[in-house]
């Protein structure tokens, strides 16, 4: 798979001489992995610490408690009657209502921040200011120049940072991913995903939540790039309003209940995404790829295969799942124990902040492409961006006038004058600053 990861070797030169200047810094731990006992020769075991115990957090922290080599030992809710009750049935030894007495633990190794979306960019900092290895629900932020600066912040660090898009661990589209891989249809052609939620949120929720596009179809966005193997190139994405009327009169995107999108990828692949705030018949979630040797798709899931055979009707004996934990709960298990193992082998990260930071691009482009009624290329996105440092970022909208020596990425494979590596792709490269020096001709 051809990856930003692969293409973001991060170079950074004086903002007076180009986009960036290289922070010193030293790592706020030598060696984040597992430290050896002494006594024993036995791995200590990654002690962990949950922010947020609504239903997401829940889940994560009964993944957790069953992971080997792994043991949760402090929980935080605003509300403290729930961190309370989540240690009490997880028997979790401490629980707080702060979020930063579980970031500044000096026994915690990594924390998995299930909070609201609008704290994790502030959280995903503080851990890496602490040294702790951090598991976000997705977003990392809404902001583009925010979620550089959250990623960058780890990747400094040293600090392991995955961002949970679960769908990337369900078997169905697992299975799919598996048939492109290994040939069995030929080589992709049309990529094709559907999401149609039960019944649309109240208008609270979708009010300030971004649009369709960022709260919605960034998972299918995700998933044709995850299914691919490629980088995207541009989309073309179109809007509508069918289920509920009173969101009409809300800002850009978030007044639409339904949209489509066309993402056009390389060697011609094309892939198509469609969302829909209601589905009448439960939770429709499904992926199709077409290849030039056969076709592979899902089926929606349903809470048993019992099927009811009559006269008048032959089919499932019940509707498919119509809530995302039941729908998704193996994958939101499954993600967590992956990032439980990357801890205790100090492996790579199956989801990187890099992955998160394509899917708010991809978001944002379908989003500009709805508004303008055009095709947006995704470095229209990216090229807003501009970094001081690798931690001060922000964005240059509707200027024509760029800082001095700021050069705007233009191409995807660019965006390592954005991104600093990450602690696993540091591993593989060498130093960030050894590489830095060896390309501006700079000598030890």
């Amino acid at each position: 798979m051809v990856r930003f990861s692969c293409a973001l070797v991060s170079v950074f030169v004086a903002a007076s001489a180009s986009a960036f200047a290289p922070s010193s810094f030293t790592s706020p731990r030598q060696s984040l992995a597992l430290q050896m006992s002494i006594d024993t020769g036995a791995k200590e075991p990654v002690k962990v610490g949950v922010i947020g115990c609504g239903r997401i957090g829940i889940v994560h922290l009964g993944a957790i408690n069953k992971a080997p080599g792994v043991r949760p030992i402090v929980v935080s809710n605003p509300t403290v009657s729930k961190a309370e009750n989540a240690a009490k049935t997880f028997g979790v030894p401490k629980f707080t209502s702060d979020a930063m007495e579980v970031i500044e633990d000096p026994e915690v190794d990594a924390v998995w921040i299930c909070s609201p979306s609008q704290y994790h960019a502030d959280q995903i900092k503080a851990c890496a200011a602490n040294g702790k290895h951090v598991f976000c629900e997705k977003p990392i932020a809404t902001d583009l120049a925010e979620t550089v600066e959250a990623i960058n912040a780890c990747n400094e660090a040293g600090v392991k940072l995955m961002i949970g898009l679960q769908r990337r661990f369900d078997p169905n589209f697992l299975r799919v991913k598996k048939a492109i891989e290994d040939k069995e249809v030929g080589d992709p052609i049309i990529i094709k995903t559907c999401s149609r939620d039960p019944s649309p949120p109240p208008y609270e929720y979708v009010k300030g939540g971004g649009g369709i596009f960022n709260d919605m179809a960034v998972h299918d966005l995700d998933m044709t790039r995850f299914l691919a193997g490629e980088d995207p190139i541009e989309i073309l994405a179109v809007g509508s309003c069918h289920i509920d009327k009173s969101i009409e009169d809300l800002p850009g995107s978030e007044a639409f209940d339904t949209a489509t999108c066309i993402v056009r990828y390389p060697n011609g692949v094309n892939a198509m995404v469609d969302v829909c705030r209601q589905s009448s018949y439960g939770y429709d979630q499904r992926a199709e790829v077409l290849g030039n040797k056969g076709m592979i798709a899902t089926d929606n899931v349903y809470p048993n295969t019992a099927k009811i055979f009559r006269n008048d009707f032959t089919g499932n004996a019940d509707m498919p799942f119509d809530f995302f934990l039941s729908r998704y709960f193996e994958a939101y298990v499954t993600e967590t124990e992956a990032f439980c193992e990357s801890l205790v082998n100090d492996s790579e990260v199956p989801c990187t902040g890099v992955d998160g930071l394509i899917a708010l691009v991809m978001s944002l482009a379908a989003d500009k492409s709805a508004a303008e009624n055009r095709w947006v290329k995704f470095s229209e996105i990216i090229e807003q961006v501009y970094c001081a440092s690798p931690t001060e970022c922000s964005l240059l909208v509707d200027s024509e006038v760029f800082p001095e020596g700021f050069k705007p990425v233009k191409t995807l494979s660019e965006m390592g004058t954005i991104v600093v590596p990450d602690v696993d792709a540091q591993k593989k490269e060498g130093s960030f600053m050894g590489k830095f020096k060896g390309m501006v001709g700079l000598k030890d």
